[in-house]
């Protein structure tokens, strides 16, 4: 006798992560100290404004976090910013969203590049910059090249290591506060508004460039096949993800406005926080911060360097690339070798080029062109489901929009003209490879 063979589920990803497991994820994701690398420059265009512009940030995020919530309970399959734009308004707009994402991947690890070199002269006074950039950029290629990555639990490590920085800046702001003599209401009320220097413009691009604070909230969207009952968990996580990464970076830049003077120029401004906890702190909190942020930049640098390789060869897979170039696998590591050399001579040309403002400026440009997109995804389907049930969470979703509009528009204009550059060149490759793949079916 023949038995039929029993029939088994195909094996699919264990539901295993709680709501907590998807905060950590996600703060962990972003750094606790994730204001610090970003605080002079924010000083400089919000006329001191920082802890304004952080707190504003949190507004346009909170409405966006509210929107990805809503977008991943109706796609729980997991995805990001590309999918629920592709599903919801058009699929073109959802691959124009893939590819401003895919600037974003390319820029975290110049942006990297360009800090760690600024960090490392903070300690080698001698080296030229240009040497340092050269360094990190090869650095992080030929770690990736090895398939050497960075392991869940070195991440986590790193948190907590970050998480205790933070505390120790925190212990010394707070001695150096209490030796102040007669400090007034209104030095404790500056940091939020001082109408010495306040200005509507440089508030703006404060805030436009203030967003980078919060990039990698949405990627707690993206564990939803993992997360138990992801329909209320994870909605929840994002947002509660968003507020607490708003609230300890307004308290890290609270605390490093009252101790610098105002109107002193920073020493240097991609690493002013360093040199603010060298004056709170002293020379030992210096090197603290400074070692700390630069181990932090190095690891996002090479991750992220790597995410963008994996990123390219599945777009390579998919033929919105030639697969010739960017499929290509090393024989050994198994690592897309190609992609990664590609975007490390991005890296250093770019280090070399570009400032750190304007490459933070550049990645939150795809960032928010994302953040739009998806916040006109859940008006769409609040539309498409029923007006009557869903005003409130779609007027949430139009105040994510209309936030993220501004911030975009308060961008640079080199900014800006950069990543409209990018942008087009994505539709012109998307238009080609069309008509490369329908032009033979039709012959």
């Amino acid at each position: 006798m023949s038995t039929a063979p029993q029939q088994t589920d195909a094996p699919g990803l264990r539901r295993t992560l709680r709501f907590r497991d998807l905060v950590l994820y996600g703060i962990i994701l972003i750094q606790p100290t994730a204001p610090m690398p970003v605080f002079g420059v924010i000083y400089n265009e919000a006329r001191g404004h920082v802890v304004t512009a952080i707190l504003l940030a949190m507004v346009a995020m909170l409405f966006t976090s509210i929107s990805y919530g809503r977008m991943a309970r109706a796609y729980p399959q997991g995805g990001s910013a590309f999918l629920y734009v592709g599903k919801e308004i058009h699929p073109s707009l959802g691959y124009i969203t893939g590819w401003c994402l895919v600037m974003d991947y390319v820029l975290n690890p110049l942006i990297c590049t360009i800090w760690c070199s600024r960090a490392v002269m903070n300690f080698l006074h001698g080296v030229p910059y240009f040497a340092l950039a050269i360094f990190f950029a090869v650095f992080f290629s030929l770690l990736n090249c090895n398939g050497i990555e960075t392991s869940a639990r070195i991440n986590a490590g790193m948190a907590a290591a970050l998480g205790l920085v933070i505390v120790l800046v925190l212990i010394a702001a707070v001695r150096w506060l209490l030796h102040l003599e007669h400090p007034t209401a209104s030095f404790f009320l500056t940091p939020f508004y001082d109408p010495a220097t306040f200005n509507t413009s440089g508030l703006l691009r404060g805030t436009s460039i203030a967003v980078l604070t919060y990039i990698g909230f949405d990627g707690i969207s993206t564990l939803t096949d993992e997360a138990k009952d992801p329909a209320r968990s994870v909605p929840r996580a994002i947002v509660l993800t968003c507020f607490i990464t708003g609230v300890l970076a307004s308290i890290e830049v609270y605390v490093a406005q009252l101790v610098w003077p105002r109107g002193l120029a920073f020493p240097d401004l991609d690493t002013a926080y360093v040199h603010v906890s060298g004056r709170m702190g002293g020379p030992i909190l210096f090197l603290i911060v400074n070692s700390s942020l630069l181990l932090a930049n190095i690891g996002s640098g090479m991750a992220s360097q790597l995410g963008a390789a994996r990123l390219l060869y599945a777009m390579g897979q998919d033929g919105a690339l030639p697969g010739r170039f960017f499929v290509a696998l090393s024989p050994k590591s198994r690592i897309p070798r190609n992609n990664v050399i590609l975007i490390g001579a991005i890296c250093l040309i770019g280090a070399l080029v570009f400032s750190y403002q304007l490459g933070t400026e550049l990645l939150n440009y795809g960032a928010l062109l994302a953040f739009m997109g998806v916040n006109l995804a859940s008006i769409l389907r609040g539309v498409r489901t029923g007006l009557r049930t869903q005003w409130f969470p779609m007027l949430l979703s139009a105040g994510g929009l209309i936030t993220c509009a501004l911030l975009w528009y308060g961008l640079g204009p080199l900014a800006k003209l950069a990543g409209t550059g990018w942008a087009l060149a994505g539709i012109l490759l998307y238009v080609v490879r069309r008509r490369q793949t329908v032009l033979p079916g039709a012959a």
